[in-house]
């Protein structure tokens, strides 16, 4: 029995974009890469599909500082407990 190859994410959009830009066809495509066309299909309706997430608003910089920052107090506060519980055991 044949083991299910499996393709990165990159590597799909690299083919689905060869064929979007007019490089190679999708029959050229799916030859050199060994691909069903029905695969190749897929790969292009979810790349069509998820398009608009890539222009999707994203947090400001002033949000992901202070998400760093938070994390960062986080980071300080936990390190203290830590070196109070080494301190002093509780057993």
């Amino acid at each position: 029995m044949s083991k299910r190859r499996t393709f990165t994410s990159d590597f799909k959009a690299r083919v689905v974009l060869e064929e979007l830009t007019g490089v190679k066809s999708k029959a050229e495509i799916c030859r050199e890469h060994q691909l069903k066309p029905q695969v190749f299909s897929r790969w292009r309706a979810e790349f069509l599909d998820r398009a608009p997430e890539i222009f999707a608003t994203k947090p400001s910089r002033g949000d992901e500082q202070e998400r760093i920052a938070e994390l960062e107090r986080m980071v300080g506060r936990l390190t203290m407990q830590l070196e109070a519980a080494k301190k002093h055991p509780t057993s």
